[in-house]
């Protein structure tokens, strides 16, 4: 039985007694006072049991409550670790491609200097060997002119 409705009944019984004249005391129903009593002195210990089942389940769901926060918080800090992690490694991999590509641009700037270097020298030994070759023409050429009689030209017609 609830204990609050014995100590309703409790008072109902005080409030229906009646008052010893001149004074602050009352008659109550000696019987009825005592059989709440009774059922009082049963619905307490029923009472704080069901207070401690509840106060006990109270504790169980607060610690798995608490063990659930403490695993959901360490898998915010996993998580957020893997991501720290992922970022240093994608810095990383960004340091070392932006490494690369400076270090093959580097090399492509050497390359086509040294292309542009091996053509003008190329050009250059080309040109040196036609000026020879054209010499040794001109050379041929003067030799020869000077073994063969001078050509006469022909006489126009007047």
């Amino acid at each position: 039985m609830d204990i609050l409705h014995l100590v309703d009944r409790l008072e109902e019984l005080f409030n229906n007694s009646r008052a010893i004249p001149l004074t602050h005391s009352v008659i109550v129903d000696e019987d009825k006072f005592l059989d709440i009593i009774d059922q009082m002195r049963i619905s307490i210990p029923e009472e704080v049991k069901k207070a401690q089942e509840v106060f006990t389940k109270k504790d169980r769901f607060m610690a798995q409550a608490q063990e659930e926060a403490n695993r959901t918080l360490q898998l915010a800090r996993d998580k957020a670790n893997d991501l720290v992690d992922k970022e240093v490694l994608v810095s990383d991999a960004r340091r070392r491609a932006d490494q690369i590509i400076d270090q093959a641009r580097a090399e492509a700037e050497d390359v086509k200097a040294g292309a542009d270097q091996y053509a003008q020298e190329s050009l250059l030994n080309l040109e040196h060997a036609m000026e020879q070759l054209l010499t040794q023409v001109r050379n041929g050429l003067t030799i020869l002119e000077e073994k063969l009689p001078p050509v006469e030209e022909p006489k126009s017609q007047q």
